[in-house]
């Protein structure tokens, strides 16, 4: 019976985290979607800064008159950059919430399994049953889940740390470099392993 009891009480930490991993893709999903288009628009702003430094003003006769035409439009264009650069960082510190969210109730799950751990032979860990993982994959699962979310959150967090309008190549392979994160991840990660829990949430 101590043990039913100790198993039930892992089982039912584990249903209400997995909801809350579903919720927080959505808000990861949904902090992903414009972020290609606004690196995009910001190579294509790097691109054009470095297009108007190759440019000899003084040399146009239309405008000789204006000596700071130069200063000023690569004012509005850095000013332009720093705008989709903050609408970005705002993106970042949704997936950042996101990482922490998730960590939070893993952490919980976690001690609820150590609380209980001493009361459930391994056998019991192990059993899966047609409509339910086994205690060991759910757990392994949000592991994998809770590392995902980090590893891919960190690598755009430093990509964009590095961000320099010295470095204007850099700056228009951005789109390129993301991309390149993109496909070295497990896109579907999250939503099969929540496809592969969906019968033990509704039980």
């Amino acid at each position: 019976m101590a043990q039913d009891q100790a198993l039930t009480a892992v089982q039912e930490a584990l249903k209400k985290c997995f909801p809350v991993v579903e919720e927080q893709e959505g808000r990861w999903k949904d902090a992903l979607k414009d972020c290609p288009t606004l690196l995009t628009s910001l190579g294509n702003l790097a691109e054009q800064v470095q297009a108007a430094q190759q440019v000899r003003f003084e040399d146009v006769g239309l405008l000789r008159p204006f000596p700071d035409l130069k200063e000023r439009l690569r004012l509005k264009q850095l000013t332009a950059g720093d705008v989709i650069l903050d609408k970005l960082q705002e993106r970042l510190a949704i997936l950042c919430s996101v990482c922490d969210t998730v960590n939070n109730h893993v952490d919980r799950v976690r001690r609820v399994y150590e609380q209980h751990a001493d009361a459930i032979d391994i056998d019991a860990v192990l059993q899966a049953s047609p409509v339910s993982p086994s205690v060991a994959d759910m757990l392994e699962w949000l592991q994998d889940i809770e590392r995902y979310y980090w590893n891919a959150y960190r690598k755009r967090k430093c990509l964009l740390s590095s961000f320099l309008w010295e470095d204007l190549e850099s700056i228009q392979a951005l789109p390129r470099t993301w991309d390149r994160i993109v496909e070295d991840e497990q896109q579907d990660l999250v939503q099969d392993i929540l496809i592969s829990v969906s019968f033990f949430l509704e039980k």
